[in-house]
This record gives C-alpha cells, structure tokens and sequence, in this order.
C-alpha cells in the first residue's frame, strides 16, 4: 500500500472542503509549500496536489506554488485541478509533476483524453469524483447523469496510469472510506485506483482497509494537518504504530 498524503489549495492556503462543499471549508496551514516540505521531512515520496481554484475557474491558478512544490528532493507529486489543455499538461510536467490528474475536461471529451494518453504516456491520472454514484465535475459543483461504473468501461484500453476515486459524501468527514463502493469500482479496472478521503484513524489504514481485499489494484491516500493526523495523541500507542506502519508503505 502506498499513502499519498493531499494538499488542496485554495486562495494560496492549505484547505479541507465537507462533502465538497466550498462554502464550508477550513484552513489548514497558510503556506502549501510549508505544508509539503513537512510530508517530505516525514518521509513520504508522493504528494497529492489540486489547486481548487483552478478547478472552480477551469484553469491553471496557482502556478507559482506548485512549481516551487515541485522542487522538493525525493518526492513525486501529481497534481490536478483547472486542466483543461494538452498545453497545460505540458506545463504542469514542466512545473514538475510527475503526474497530471484530468477531471472535468477529460470525463466531457473522451478525445481530449485519448490524445493527452497518447501525447503523455504514463503521465495521466483520471479523477472520478462520484455522488450517489454518479459523477460530479467542475470542482463538483456539477452533477452529471453519467454512472462512475459505466464512464470507467469507456476508457477502457487507455493509458491511464491511476484514477482517483473519491466519494464526495465521505470527503471531509473523518469517517473513513467506502470501502465496499471502493472495491466494487476497482473490480472494474485493471488501472491502479487511488481511493481517496479526508483524515483518517488508525484503525482505518491498519485493519479497515486490508490490502488481502484490494490486491494490488488499490493505492490509498489521505489527508494530513500540519504536523501531525487530526485527532492522534503523540503519546498514544495507535499513533506510534500508525507511524510505524508509513515507514514501511511511504517508500515503495
């Protein structure tokens, strides 16, 4: 299992979003680049990035801070939010990214996606943002009528190198993720899928998401605060073995 903690940013900060819901956001930490030098410092070799202004307003926002992100020594970020351009994926993997994550643009216009595929191999990841099941996009602001089990047998044959796939109604809840959903969709995939939610608890990465049910078609990332997961006690045993447990999952 890998854990590719998250920043998501929006108005230059570090932020979490309820349900997807922009209007009931809270702040994490005021520098984006504070917050990844500290995962780095942690350990970790990935990083998810979205620039959520991007992804309300449809493109590139906040250049400066994920070019200075991307600078970071022994750490692979993939970063997502506003593309809507084969341009733009060509600027972000010069920004630094190893990996450049299509929503909203590539879920409306599968040609846009095939040819970025084809242009970028290896470097796009697809995120499927599901409501209810169906697909949300725009920064999920939009609802579509478009099922996440259908969408996924479209592209199927593509050279995605991993979805995210988020269950807007568990983002920001801390309650850890759906699991039965999560495995249901990657059944239908043979692309790595990134199962993706808001905060976590011990109990969740150790004994909630066993990686016998998932094989190896599954990679889990969550979310960080500042310094330590929300809700640990330093002191607490279950802290300490969570601690444990990335030493042996950030590397690989």
């Amino acid at each position: 299992m890998k854990i590719f903690p998250a920043i998501d940013i929006k108005g230059g900060k570090c932020v979490r979003l309820l349900k997807g819901d922009f209007n009931n956001l809270t702040q994490y930490n005021k520098s984006p680049l504070d917050q990844a030098n500290a995962f780095a410092n942690f350990g970790f070799k990935y990083l998810h990035l979205i620039d959520l202004d991007g992804a309300l307003e449809g493109k590139l926002t906040n250049k400066n801070i994920i070019q200075n992100i991307g600078k970071i020594n022994n750490i692979k970020i993939q970063v997502g939010g506003g593309v809507r351009s084969l341009e733009q994926i060509d600027h972000l993997l010069n920004l630094g990214a190893d990996k450049v994550i299509l929503g909203t643009k590539a879920i409306e216009d599968l040609n846009f996606l095939k040819n970025a595929c084809e242009k970028f191999k290896g470097k796009i990841a697809l995120s499927i943002d599901v409501r209810n099941g169906f697909i949300a996009l725009s920064g999920w602001k939009k609802q579509t009528d478009i099922l996440a089990s259908d969408f996924v047998k479209k592209i199927d044959g593509l050279d995605i190198s991993r979805i995210i796939y988020t269950d807007i109604d568990r983002d920001g809840t801390k309650s850890g993720p759906n699991i039965e959903g999560t495995i249901k969709f990657s059944n239908l995939t043979k692309v790595f899928v990134i199962r993706c939610f808001a905060y976590f608890c011990g109990e969740t990465i150790s004994n909630g998401l066993p990686a016998s049910n998932i094989g190896s078609n599954l990679l889990l990332f969550t979310k960080f605060s500042t310094k330590y997961p929300p809700g640990f006690n330093t002191r607490d045993a279950s802290f300490n073995k969570l601690l444990g447990s990335f030493k042996c999952s950030i590397t690989e």
